[in-house]
């Protein structure tokens, strides 16, 4: 069972469960689990690996459109080396100052693989759900797509400096706080462009016309073997935690000049489908 259906499975048990965070008496709350061999590649440092994990929990409440107040993490390795888990911290502590959040600790165990949980919450009286877009209104993403894949090619590559910067995502906490007044369905594309879309136009019943270009990373030029690549790494490689969202379009001009970071129009709300350039895209990304 993929991690898909596993989620179907548990969904009508679960229904504060169906978007990025839970949503509780004007607060949001996400949880998320990173390990050594599936998220973190040879050459990750501690502290990237703090930035990262945290970050991950906090885009989950960007997503929201809330404001990031606090967060914790579970850091399990073999052994406690001292500088580390000081790494790490100063990681985590980096990425909720970035935001206007606080890290306020959590919990350490051993395991047998670095493994990281963090869980992150937020303030918002109106969070934005995945459900309720509407045909006729623009399908939008922030920055950019394809920054991990290319920097998972750098590790490879063995040019960790680089790599690492590119792994240390900013998340796009003031950009959904920006977008509350105008987004009317929104969630982060930590599983890609691709999956991001299928499960938005899922949640509120429609479908998407995607249109080239996308607004791929420039760094992921000097990665990609060709086109096709490209395109694979934009749009279904993921974990890049930009913010996906639907505005009418009556306001997109408006929600342009309020985010602050660069919002790129992808395509249209549609009655049904999900297609790229007028061909099906499917429904295929980063699986956990």
């Amino acid at each position: 069972m993929d991690e898909q259906a596993a989620l179907a499975l548990i969904g009508d048990r679960l229904p504060a469960a169906g978007d990025d965070c839970a949503v509780l008496d004007g607060q949001v709350i996400t949880t998320d689990m990173l390990h050594e061999r599936t998220d973190f590649p040879d050459g990750t440092t501690r502290y990237t690996a703090g930035w990262r994990a945290v970050g991950a929990s906090l885009s989950d409440v960007a997503s929201m459109g809330a404001e990031a107040t606090a967060a914790v993490a579970v850091y399990a390795a073999p052994e406690f080396d001292d500088e580390e888990l000081l790494a790490f911290v100063d990681g985590a502590v980096d990425v909720c100052e970035s935001v206007g959040a606080e890290y306020v600790g959590g919990d350490l165990d051993g395991h047998e693989e670095f493994t990281v949980a963090t869980t992150a919450l937020g303030d918002t009286n109106d969070p934005v759900l995945r459900s309720g877009a509407s045909p006729g209104e623009a399908v939008c993403v922030t920055g950019t797509l394809g920054r991990s894949a290319a920097a998972l090619r750098l590790f490879e590559r063995g040019d960790g400096e680089a790599a690492n910067d590119l792994f240390r995502f900013e998340p796009r906490v003031r950009a959904g706080v920006a977008l509350r007044p105008y987004a009317t369905a929104m969630l982060d594309s930590s599983d890609g462009l691709a999956r991001s879309v299928h499960q938005l136009c899922g949640a509120s019943d429609c479908g998407a016309a995607l249109e080239t270009p996308l607004p791929i990373d420039e760094r992921v030029d000097a990665v990609a073997s060709g086109d096709d690549d490209r395109r694979e790494l934009g749009a279904f490689f993921g974990e890049d935690f930009e913010l996906v969202c639907a505005i009418p379009e009556r306001s997109l001009a408006a929600a342009r000049e309020a985010v602050p970071c660069p919002l790129h129009r992808v395509g249209t709300v549609t009655d049904d489908g999900v297609t790229l350039d007028g061909e099906t895209l499917p429904d295929r990304g980063y699986s956990h």
